[in-house]
C-alpha cells in the first residue's frame, strides 16, 4: 500500500523550512505524523521576495536533503508558502440575482456572486494574483445570513469578501526556484494562514484573536473572528531590526548582537537596561503597526482570545509582557500542536518557527470539507497553482 506523504516547503527571509509529513490510516485526521524535517540558511531573499534565484534554490536543495535523508524517502512535490511584504488583502462586495423559479441560493449563485465580487477588484489587482477568495458574510435580501445561504429562498444574494493576493512576479520566481530544485509545487498558500492551523485552536478563532507571526524582515499578522480570516497584514519590519539596534546601541558586531537578543550569551558587562531599553523601542515599533491595523478594522481590544505570538523573533524576553500592555489584549507565546511527532522531533518543532511548513502538511492532507479549523474548497490544476482557495464561513 502506498504510504500518504506531504511536504510543506516555508521559504523565509532567515531560514528555510521544511517538513515531510504522513498521514498514516490509525490517527485522526487533519495531525499528521512528522517524518522528516530539513532547515538551511536561507540567502538571496530581502523582505520575503527573490533577488538571488540560485541562492534560494540551493537553499531550498539542502533542506529538502536533509528532510529527505531522515525521513528516508524521496520527495517529488510540495506545498508551499507566500509571505514578505508582497501579500495583500483587498476586500469587494459582489452579488447577483437567484435565478431558479422557486427563489432558492444554489451553489451556482453563490459562484456568481463570488465572481462578482472580484470582477469588482480587476482594475486594482494588476500585476497580482489572488492566492485566497475569502467570504467574509453573505446578505440574503438585506439580511445578514447565519452560516451558508443554500437553501434559503431570496431574490438578491450579496457576498462581502476578502481577497488575499500577492506579487505575480514574486510567487513565480519562488515556484520557479523550488522547481530547479527539483520539486514540484503541488499549491500555495500564504504564510500566515498556514501557520495558524497548528498555533491556533478552534475556540481561539472563533472568539477572535490575532496570530502574530515576528520574523527576520518581515511581521505579518492574521485576525481571526467566528472561525474565519478576517484580515491578513505584513509590515516590512522584524527581528533582525532589533539586532540591528543592539549592535549600533552596544556598538558590538552584528553576530554578538544576535546571540545577546537570543539570551545565547547572558555573562556581559553591557548594561542591563540599555538593553533592554533597546529591544523595547523596536518592539513598541512593531506593536503599534499591529494596533494601528487593529483600530483600522475597528477590531483593537476587541479580540477575547488575544494576540497569539509566534515566529522566530517571537522568543525575546519580557516581549508577552510589552504586547500585553501595548495591545491591551490577552496575549501568549504559540506553541505548536504536534500530537504525533516523535520524541525526536518533538525538540526540533518544539519552537513555533516550524508553524507555517507543518500547517502546510496538515493542508495538504485536507479535504474540501475539513482542514483544523478552516474550511477550504482546493481547485488544484495538473501543472498550474490554483489561484483561488475559497474559506467557507
Amino acid at each position: 500500500m502506498a504510504r500518504n506523504i506531504t511536504t510543506g516547503i516555508d521559504i523565509g527571509t532567515h531560514q528555510i523550512k521544511v517538513v515531510i509529513s504522513e498521514q498514516k490510516q490509525d490517527k485522526h485526521r487533519g495531525f499528521p505524523t512528522i517524518i522528516g524535517t530539513g532547515i538551511a540558511q536561507s540567502r538571496g531573499l530581502r523582505h520575503g521576495y527573490i533577488i538571488n534565484a540560485a541562492d534560494t534554490s540551493e537553499g531550498i536543495k539542502n533542506a529538502i536533503n536533509q528532510a529527505q535523508k531522515v525521513a528516508g524517502i524521496r520527495v517529488k512535490r510540495a506545498y508551499l508558502s507566500v509571505g514578505g511584504v508582497g501579500l495583500e488583502e483587498i476586500r469587494s462586495r459582489g452579488e447577483t440575482t437567484i435565478t431558479r423559479a422557486d427563489s432558492e441560493v444554489t451553489d451556482l449563485d453563490i459562484e456568481r456572486a463570488l465572481k462578482d465580487t472580484e470582477d469588482r477588484i480587476s482594475k486594482r489587482i494588476i500585476n497580482r494574483k489572488i492566492l485566497h477568495v475569502i467570504p467574509l458574510r453573505y446578505r440574503l435580501d438585506g439580511e445578514i445570513v447565519l452560516g451558508h445561504p443554500q437553501g434559503m429562498k431570496g431574490s438578491r444574494l450579496e457576498v462581502d469578501t476578502l481577497f488575499v493576493t500577492c506579487l505575480e512576479q514574486h510567487l513565480n520566481d519562488l515556484i520557479q526556484a523550488v522547481e530547479d530544485a527539483g520539486i514540484e509545487v503541488s499549491d500555495a498558500m500564504a504564510s500566515p494562514l498556514a501557520g495558524s492551523f497548528v498555533t491556533l485552536t478552534k475556540t481561539q478563532k472563533i472568539a477572535g484573536c490575532v496570530l502574530a507571526n515576528i520574523g527576520a524582515e518581515t511581521v505579518s499578522i492574521v485576525i481571526f473572528e467566528n472561525n474565519v480570516p478576517q484580515s491578513l497584514k505584513v509590515f516590512p519590519i522584524g527581528s533582525t531590526d532589533i539586532t540591528h539596534d543592539i549592535a549600533l546601541g552596544l556598538k558590538i558586531s552584528l553576530e554578538e548582537a544576535e546571540q545577546i537578543k537570543r539570551g545565547a550569551i547572558t555573562n556581559t558587562d553591557y548594561p542591563k537596561k540599555k538593553l533592554d531599553d533597546i529591544i523595547t523601542a523596536r518592539l513598541s515599533d512593531i506593536f503599534q503597526l499591529i494596533d494601528a491595523h487593529l483600530k483600522k478594522i475597528e477590531k483593537d481590544e476587541l479580540l477575547p482570545a488575544g494576540i497569539i505570538l509566534t515566529g522566530g523573533g517571537s522568543g525575546i524576553a519580557t516581549i508577552e509582557d510589552l504586547a500585553r500592555a501595548s495591545l491591551k489584549l490577552p496575549t501568549r507565546t504559540a506553541t505548536l500542536h504536534v500530537s504525533n511527532a516523535t520524541d525526536k522531533f518533538h525538540t526540533t518543532v518544539r519552537d513555533s518557527s516550524w508553524a507555517v511548513a507543518y500547517g502546510l502538511c496538515i493542508w495538504g492532507f485536507s479535504s474540501e470539507e475539513e482542514s483544523a479549523g478552516i474550511q477550504i474548497a482546493k481547485k488544484t490544476g495538473s501543472n498550474l497553482i490554483a489561484w483561488i482557495k475559497q474559506f467557507l464561513p
